[in-house]
């Protein structure tokens, strides 16, 4: 795989406000605090940091072999895309409900319990994972999620049946890709994390492809509304059981050190509070919620054909900016990705309001498709890294399970919009959510940006630690005055 690093470089950026020094070097001996200070103690520091970056072995341990992209990674690749494809084939659900008499407002809460579901699983999910290990949570999510997928091909109308399988089905999602996302960061080092989550979510993006591709054939080939649907949900459990396999493939000859304590969910939050980042996991279920769900119904409302041209604008944009991006965290910061990322959903949204023809959609779903590609892994990330390597699998179900907070608390306020343009007979009732959405996107842009316009990301900091000479050829004496005085700063407060 080709990474493209140092773009957007700075040519000579004064240094900004240092992290704070309790939530960070878990991992290692590196201090991200002192990173304005390059010498010989830096030097030391490095060479004591472990080089390698992925373990082939097992999730729950350090890294310990020299290469990144190794079996292990394109193995957790491969399952992604099993478990992306499957997810992307259930896009059509809203046409499911539509089939058995229900509306969008039925489809928000049948999503929404779903949803809520996930929420609660999440409670314990982290406390799972931390104390038994990726292993066994992540096969028995696996089981959970094919249960729900083959459970939708039973459902003839609107009953307790759809909203059990769309609980199970949703709490399947949120255990796999909780232990997918846990076990590739608790392989890599901390200054290459975004990079790696990145990268390894671009399998993602072909599995969006393959699944709304495949959808959209089903759609046109088969006429039988029910076959239809046994066809497109059959598959998805098929993929289900592909990806139990490969899960075993993964794990096998997995440990995990199984900590001393497990506090409970709410002790971690509130002692290791992502912070503002939380805002943007919420706008991205926002985002999820209009691409996954309502789309689709748009689409066919407006006669614009299957949801497969977006999504392959969408996923290929993702991939080719995930890919090209993939250094940018460590020269321009994971703050202003979060922020070009919410700001290319909000771009993307508004043009889908206005979108009458089908190639209309590629360029909204090219500005979402760079609004995503930035946005996961930056959240993910910041979500996670005040959260110790030991409770990192809790750290990661809560940034997770914001997102899903995000869907369930607008998936039926984004339903009933559009409702409410039915009964009142508009001429487009699709285009108020979608400028509702777009606002929530700007909105919580402008709050991200005024809070941290001055922090500086600690991925930056591991840059400069990692080339000490980089400051020297690039700063200017003030500039190089600030990181003499920020590093006096730090070496007062820890004597």
């Amino acid at each position: 795989m080709i990474v493209i690093t140092n773009l957007c470089e700075p040519a000579c950026a004064p240094p900004r406000r240092s992290v704070a020094v309790s939530t960070l070097s878990f991992e290692s001996p590196v201090h991200y605090a002192d990173c304005s200070h390059s010498g010989a103690n830096d030097s030391s520091a490095l060479s004591s940091h472990p080089t390698s970056l992925m373990s082939s072995d097992s999730g729950d341990e350090p890294p310990l072999q020299p290469s990144v992209y190794n079996r292990t990674f394109w193995l957790c690749c491969f399952a992604n895309f099993a478990m992306v494809a499957g997810n992307a084939l259930t896009f059509r659900f809203a046409e499911l409900v539509a089939y058995l008499n229900g509306d969008e407002e039925n489809t928000g809460q049948i999503v929404r319990m779903g949803i809520l579901g996930a929420i609660a699983s999440r409670l314990v999910l982290g406390q799972l994972l931390d104390h038994y290990g990726t292993r066994r949570v992540w096969l028995l999510s696996t089981v959970i999620f094919g249960a729900g997928c083959f459970g939708f091909l039973a459902c003839r109308d609107i009953s307790w049946l759809i909203y059990i399988c769309r609980i199970g089905f949703a709490v399947g999602v949120a255990g796999m890709s909780t232990a997918t996302i846990l076990h590739i960061q608790n392989s890599v080092i901390p200054e290459r994390r975004t990079e790696v989550i990145g990268n390894f979510g671009s399998s993602g993006f072909v599995g969006i492809v393959s699944g709304t591709q495949a959808g959209d054939q089903i759609f046109r080939v088969v006429t039988d509304p029910e076959q239809r649907f046994a066809i497109l949900f059959g598959l998805a459990g098929a993929l289900s059981v592909a990806y139990f396999f490969i899960v075993l493939l993964i794990m096998r000859g997995h440990s995990h050190d199984r900590p001393e304590k497990t506090p409970p969910i709410h002790r971690l939050v509130f002692r290791f509070w992502p912070g503002a980042i939380v805002l943007v996991a919420l706008f991205m279920g926002v985002g999820l919620t209009v691409t996954t769900v309502f789309l689709t119904r748009m689409i066919t409302h407006r006669s614009l054909g299957g949801i497969g041209t977006f999504f392959l604008a969408y996923c290929g944009c993702a991939f080719l900016f995930r890919v090209a991006a993939s250094g940018w965290a460590r020269t321009i910061g994971r703050h202003w990705l979060v922020i070009m990322g919410l700001l290319g959903h909000g771009i993307g949204h508004v043009i889908l309001a206005f979108a009458n023809q089908q190639w209309q959609l590629v360029p909204a779903a090219l500005a979402c498709g760079f609004g995503h590609a930035l946005l996961f892994p930056s959240v993910v990330s910041l979500g996670t890294v005040p959260f110790p390597r030991e409770y990192r699998g809790t750290g990661t179900a809560i940034i997770l399970g914001f997102m899903e907070v995000g869907i369930a608390a607008f998936a039926p306020f984004l339903g009933w919009i559009i409702d409410q343009g039915f009964q009142q007979q508009v001429e487009d009732p699709f285009g108020p959510m979608f400028f509702c959405s777009a606002s929530v996107a700007v909105t919580i842009a402008l709050i991200y940006g005024w809070i941290h316009h001055d922090t500086e990301d600690e991925e930056i900091c591991a840059r400069r630690l990692l080339n000490p000479d980089e400051t020297a050829i690039h700063a200017t004496p003030d500039s190089q005055a600030v990181i003499q005085s920020e590093s006096e700063d730090v070496r007062l407060a820890k004597g």
